[in-house]
C-alpha cells in the first residue's frame, strides 16, 4: 500500500506566503498613505511660501531650495519602501527556511 502525501507542509506554506503578502500590502497602503499625506503637505507649504515672493532672485532661490527639499522628500520616501521590501523580503525567506526544515 503506498503512503499517503504529506500535503501539511506546502498547505502551511502557502497560508505563510498569503500572510506575508496581506501584511506587507497593509504596510505598503500605510507607507503610501504617509507618502501622499507629506507630499500633500509639502506641496502646501510651498505655494505658502511662493505667495511672498517679491524679486526675481527670491524666485529663484525658493525654486531651488523648493526642489531640494522636494528630492530630499521623495528619497526619504523611497528609502521607507526599500526598507519594507527589505525587511518583508527576509521575513519571508526566515519563514520559507523554516517550513522547509
Amino acid at each position: 500500500m503506498a503512503a499517503k502525501p504529506d500535503f501539511q507542509n506546502p498547505i502551511e506554506a502557502v497560508q505563510a506566503l498569503m500572510a506575508v503578502q496581506a501584511q506587507t500590502i497593509g504596510k505598503s497602503i500605510e507607507l503610501q498613505k504617509k507618502a501622499s499625506e507629506e507630499l500633500m503637505a509639502f506641496f502646501q507649504a510651498e505655494a505658502q511660501k511662493a505667495t511672498k515672493l517679491k524679486t526675481p532672485e527670491e524666485l529663484v532661490r525658493f525654486n531651488v531650495d523648493a526642489n531640494t527639499a522636494l528630492f530630499k522628500l521623495l528619497q526619504a520616501q523611497g528609502e521607507a519602501f526599500t526598507a519594507l521590501a527589505t525587511e518583508v523580503s527576509q521575513a519571508a525567506m526566515s519563514k520559507f527556511q523554516g517550513l522547509a526544515k
